[in-house]
C-alpha cells in the first residue's frame, strides 16, 4: 500500500490516478476542504482511505500496510508570507515522516522544487552535497523551506544517520497538466493562457525585468505531468535509487514559445500582448530555470519527454476543451 500525501492535489491526483489503474491500493493523506472543487481530483480514482494531515500520524502507528510514501503535501505558494507555519508544514511534518518512514524501512519519495535554486546563478546540478546545496539561495519563502529540508536531508545521508530504505528528493521545475484548477493564483502559465485566449483576449506575458533578456524570451523548463507521473513511478520502483534528482525535460524553452503552443492547441492565430512584471516579483523572478538530468537518466530512467508542443495540445485538446477536464 502506497501513502501519498497531498494526494488529492495537482500531482497527487494524477499519480493516484496511476497507481489506481495498474491496482495499487492507496492511502491519501489531504484536505478537501469545505471549498472549491479539489474533491473533483479524486472522482473518477476513489482511493482506500483519505486522511486529514492530522490524523496521518496516529493512523501509521495502527497500520503496517504502507511500503512506500510519496510526500507531495506542502504549502506550496510562492507568495506565502507566514514563516512559522510554512516551517511547520514544508520541514516539521516532513522531518516526522522521514524519520517514521526510516524506522520502519519504508521508501519514501518527496517534493523538493527546483525554486530552491533560487535565480539560477549557482547553476542547477541535484547535488545531494552538503558543500553543493550550501551555495544555493532560494528567493522567497516556499523556496527556502524546501531548501531546508533538503539540507536537514543532506545531514542525515552524511552522518549515515538511520534512512528509509531508498529515498528520492525530486525538483520539480514548471509542471502543468489536468487536475489543477484548484490552485488559483498558483495555477500553471499554460492553464492562464488558455483561459485569455477562450475569453478572447490577447495572450498576456509579463515585460521582462533584465536588460540582457527580451520580452517573451523568460525561459522556463515546463513538463507536463505524465511526464512527471512516468518519473514518480519509475523511482517507486526503483530500490536502489537514492538521492536528489532534477525532474523537469531538460530544455528550456520561452514564454513566448508557450504563448505560441497554447494558441496552436486552441487553433487561434497567435496573439501576445506584453505588460508590466508586478513590483512583488521584481528581483524574485526566475528568468532562466533549465534541469540537468544527468542523474536520473544515470539512475535508469528512460522515457521520451513531450515536447513543449506536444504537452500543451495533450493538455487543452484532452482536458480543458472537454466537458470534464479531470483525470
Amino acid at each position: 500500500m502506497i501513502l501519498v500525501t497531498g494526494g488529492a492535489g495537482f500531482i497527487g491526483s494524477n499519480l493516484h490516478a496511476a497507481l489506481a489503474a495498474d491496482r495499487q491500493e492507496v492511502v491519501i493523506c489531504d484536505r478537501l476542504g469545505h471549498e472549491g472543487d479539489k474533491w473533483r481530483n479524486l472522482r473518477h480514482h476513489a482511493p482506500t482511505e483519505v486522511l486529514r494531515p492530522e490524523e496521518l500520524f496516529t493512523y501509521l502507528e495502527h497500520d503496517m500496510r504502507i511500503t512506500a510514501i510519496v510526500h507531495l503535501g506542502a504549502i506550496s505558494e510562492t507568495t506565502a508570507t507566514d514563516a512559522d507555519l510554512v516551517w511547520h508544514n514544508n520541514v516539521t511534518f516532513s522531518q516526522k515522516l522521514w524519520t517514521w518512514a526510516a524506522q520502519r524501512h519504508v521508501s519514501f519519495i518527496y517534493a523538493s522544487s527546483a525554486s530552491t535554486y533560487g535565480d539560477g546563478t549557482a547553476g542547477f546540478d541535484d547535488d545531494i552535497s552538503l558543500s553543493a546545496l550550501q551555495k544555493l539561495k532560494p528567493l522567497n519563502l516556499y523556496g527556502w523551506s524546501k531548501h531546508a529540508f533538503d539540507l536537514w536531508v543532506a545531514r542525515q545521508n552524511a552522518e549515515h544517520a538511520l534512512m528509509p530504505r531508498h529515498w528520492a528528493g525530486v525538483k520539480f521545475f514548471n509542471v502543468y497538466g489536468p487536475n489543477e484548477y484548484h490552485k488559483g493564483k498558483m495555477i500553471s502559465v499554460v492553464k492562464v493562457k488558455h483561459d485569455e485566449i477562450r475569453a478572447g483576449g490577447p495572450v498576456k506575458l509579463f515585460k521582462s525585468d533584465r536588460p540582457d533578456i527580451a520580452d517573451g524570451e523568460q525561459k522556463r523548463d515546463f513538463i507536463y505531468i505524465d511526464d512527471v507521473v512516468a518519473a514518480l513511478k519509475f523511482m517507486l520502483t526503483a530500490p536502489a535509487l537514492s538521492g536528489l534528482f532534477n525532474l523537469g525535460t531538460g530544455l528550456a524553452r520561452s514564454y513566448a514559445d508557450l504563448a505560441r503552443a497554447v494558441c496552436a492547441a486552441n487553433d487561434k492565430p497567435a496573439n501576445i500582448e506584453f505588460i508590466d512584471m508586478p513590483e512583488a516579483l521584481r528581483g524574485q523572478y526566475q528568468s532562466f530555470t533549465q534541469a540537468p538530468m544527468t542523474r536520473l537518466h544515470q539512475a535508469g530512467f528512460r522515457h521520451k519527454f513531450h515536447t513543449l508542443e506536444q504537452g500543451i495540445a495533450a493538455y487543452v485538446q484532452n482536458h480543458l476543451l472537454q466537458a470534464d477536464p479531470y483525470r
